[in-house]
């Protein structure tokens, strides 16, 4: 085994042991397991078009996976529909364990510290003014993955993984957002 992958090895052995920990400070020991669909760096890696690292989220890439391909419904909050609030607000749910708002605009207002696109990091917001609605207010959210690779829901295609560098993202682009 190499050493990185090695080293990959014993984070996801440690997360996960960190999974079966009660928050509470339980004494006793919870048995879980990974679920049938986790899917490992490799696999994830194309689907993302990305190679993860011991250092990326493996929770929010499988997490995410797990919603590619689900159709864009406007109000949507199920795998049967979601729109793109939704599902930044079910992955961060999830994932972090945080309470989001409902839409991009409050999202960036309430949730978020407004970042520049050089600094953005696995898991920041990413807003986006696509012309409808209100000016200066975003009306698109997505997440950041890493590598200018972003997922969201899009409204033509549902959950997709896009690029920052798209010339359609880089035209509508606002600001990232870090969660607080």
């Amino acid at each position: 085994m190499t050493m990185t992958r090695r080293n990959f090895i014993i984070t996801l052995a440690a997360s996960a042991l960190m999974l079966l920990l009660d928050a509470c400070g339980s004494r006793k020991m919870k048995k879980i397991s990974l679920p049938d669909d986790f899917k490992g760096p490799r696999e994830l890696g194309r689907l993302y078009g990305v190679k993860i690292t011991p250092e990326d989220n493996i929770f929010l890439y499988n997490e995410g996976a797990r919603w590619l391909g689900v159709p864009h419904r406007m109000g949507g909050m199920t795998k049967k529909g979601v729109d793109c609030s939704g599902f930044v607000t079910i992955i961060y749910r999830n994932i972090y364990r945080k309470k989001l708002e409902r839409n991009s605009a409050d999202m960036l207002k309430k949730n978020c510290k407004r970042i520049r696109r050089g600094k953005l990091k696995e898991g920041d917001l990413v807003f986006f003014y696509t012309g409808r609605g209100r000016k200066r207010k975003p009306n698109h959210v997505g997440i950041y993955l890493k590598n200018n690779r972003f997922i969201h829901a899009s409204t033509s295609r549902g959950v997709i993984v896009s690029s920052l560098n798209e010339p359609y993202y880089l035209r509508t682009w606002m600001c990232g957002g870090r969660v607080r």
